[in-house]
C-alpha cells in the first residue's frame, strides 16, 4: 500500500507550495463574492496574498462562530458565493450548522484517504456512518464510490442487521467509528455470526487508543486513522507508513497559537487552521478548534505533504473565573503586550474557597518589575487579578494548552 492515488502526493514540496500559493489569490476573489467574505476581507489586498506570511494577517473565521453567523443570514452566514440550489446535498450538523455538497465525483476528498488505508476498485465496503440529515455517510461514500467500491450505505446501529449484510455481501472494508466496528466484531463472536470478510477499515469520529488498534491487527484487520469534518471533509489521513497524518491536497493547513491566527514554530502543539482551494465553497482560515502539531520532514510512505500528529485536544479552553469567562484570545492579548514573553499558560485554581489565577510565563529576561507589569496586563484584560510566574524558556508543557482549569471541588 505504499504506491500513492496520483502523482500530486508525491511532488516536490516546494513545488506543492507554489501551486496552493498561486492559485489562492483567484479562490480569496471568489470567495469575496459572498457578503460574508466581503465584510472580513475588505481591507486586503487579496492579490497579494501568495504567500503563508501574507495568508497569516488574513482574520480567522471560528468554527465556533458559525452558528450565530448563519443564523442572522440562513442558510450559510453569507459565507458561500452560490445560493444552495447549486449545490447536490445539503446537511445539517450539531449546532446547528448547515452545510453543503458540491456537485463532484469527490466532493469531500476522501478518494485519497481512503485509497490510502488500502480500498481499491470493486471492493465493497460497509459504511456505517450516517445518511440522515448529516454529510458523515456522503464523505465517505462519495469517495469509495469514486474509487470504484460498491457502497453498502448502512448507518449506525443495528448490529443485528449489520451482521446479516455482513455475511451476505462479504464486504472486504469498513467505514465508521472504532468503537461501532469493535461492538460490530463482539456481537459476530457473541453470536457465532462470520465477519471474517472485513481485512480494512477507515476510521474516524472517535478516539482511537493503541489497545484498540492492537485489538483489530489481532483479528487481521488493517485500521487507519482520517481527521475530517463535515464542513470540509478529508483533511489528513493516516498511510501504511503509521508515522502521523499526510495532510490532503488542495487545502492549506496552519497550526497557530490558540486565541490568534499567529502559526506556531514547527513542532509546537497548537490549532488547526484550513483553508480550502475550492472555488465553488471556499473556507477561509477555518479555525477548527483541534489541537495539533506538525512532524518534521516527509512521510516514509513517500507522501511528501504536510503531516500533523493528529487530534491531540481542544483549543477552545475559555472558563468562567468569579462569575466572568477568561478566554485564550486574553491571554493572547497579554502575549502582545510584552513581546519579551514567549509560551504563556494561565491555571486556575482554588485557593481556599476563591478561584485563584496564576499566569506562567517563558522569558529569558525574569525580573521583578516584569512580573508587575505583566500582572497588571493580566488585570487589565480580564479584568480580575491574579498571579505572574516567569519561568525559563522551555519549561512549559508543549501541549497547546493556553488556559488550564485544574480547580477541585471534592
Amino acid at each position: 500500500m505504499t504506491d500513492a492515488y496520483d502523482a500530486l502526493e508525491t511532488r516536490d514540496p516546494a513545488e506543492r507550495e507554489a501551486d496552493l500559493f498561486r492559485r489562492l489569490p483567484e479562490i480569496l476573489s471568489r470567495a469575496a463574492i459572498a457578503p460574508g467574505y466581503a465584510d472580513r476581507l475588505r481591507e486586503y489586498d487579496l492579490s497579494r496574498v501568495t504567500s503563508r506570511e501574507a495568508l497569516a494577517a488574513l482574520p480567522v473565521l471560528r468554527k465556533s462562530e458559525l452558528p450565530a453567523l448563519q443564523k442572522t443570514g440562513l442558510p450559510f452566514g453569507g459565507l458561500v458565493p452560490h445560493g444552495a440550489g447549486t449545490f447536490g446535498r445539503l446537511f445539517t450538523s450539531p449546532g446547528p450548522i448547515f452545510e453543503p455538497e458540491a456537485v463532484t465525483s469527490d466532493p469531500w476528498r476522501s478518494a485519497r484517504g481512503l485509497f490510502a488505508a488500502g480500498f481499491r476498485k470493486e471492493d465493497i465496503v460497509l459504511n456505517t456512518f450516517s445518511y440522515h440529515l448529516t454529510p458523515g455517510g456522503f464523505i465517505m461514500d462519495a469517495g469509495a464510490r469514486a474509487l470504484g467500491c460498491a457502497v453498502i450505505p448502512a448507518g449506525p446501529g443495528n448490529t443485528e442487521q449489520q451482521l446479516e449484510l455482513i455475511e451476505a455481501y462479504r464486504p472486504v472494508a469498513y467505514c465508521g467509528t472504532p468503537d461501532f466496528l469493535k461492538i460490530i466484531l463482539d456481537g459476530a463472536a457473541s453470536t457465532g455470526r462470520d465477519v471474517s470478510s472485513i481485512k480494512r477499515a477507515l476510521v474516524s469520529g472517535a478516539a482511537f487508543p493503541k489497545t484498540l488498534q492492537d485489538e483489530f491487527a489481532s483479528r487481521d484487520i488493517e485500521a487507519f486513522q482520517a481527521y475530517a469534518t463535515a464542513d470540509l471533509g478529508f483533511i489528513a489521513y493516516e498511510t501504511s507508513a503509521r508515522a502521523g497524518l499526510v495532510v490532503n491536497e488542495d487545502i492549506i493547513v496552519e497550526i497557530v497559537r490558540p486565541g490568534t491566527g499567529d502559526p506556531v514554530p514547527p513542532g509546537e502543539v497548537g490549532e488547526i487552521v484550513v483553508t480550502s482551494l475550492d472555488p465553488h465553497h471556499p473556507w477561509i482560515r477555518l479555525a477548527l478548534g483541534d489541537l495539533t502539531a506538525a512532524l518534521p520532514g516527509i512521510s516514509p510512505c513517500g507522501r511528501t505533504n504536510l503531516r500533523i500528529k493528529g487530534w491531540m485536544g481542544r483549543a477552545d479552553q475559555a472558563t468562567k473565573v468569579k462569575g466572568m469567562f477568561v478566554r485564550p484570545e486574553q491571554v493572547a492579548e497579554i502575549g502582545r503586550r510584552h513581546p519579551e514573553l514567549g509560551r504563556l499558560r494561565l491555571v486556575v485554581t482554588r485557593e481556599g474557597e476563591a478561584d485563584l489565577m496564576t499566569l506562567s510565563a517563558e522569558t529569558d529576561a525574569a525580573s521583578d518589575r516584569l512580573a508587575d507589569q505583566v500582572a497588571a496586563s493580566l488585570h487589565a484584560v480580564t479584568k480580575l487579578k491574579g498571579r505572574v510566574l516567569l519561568v525559563s524558556p522551555g519549561q512549559l508543557p508543549n501541549d497547546g494548552k493556553v488556559v488550564a482549569d485544574e480547580r477541585r471541588y471534592d
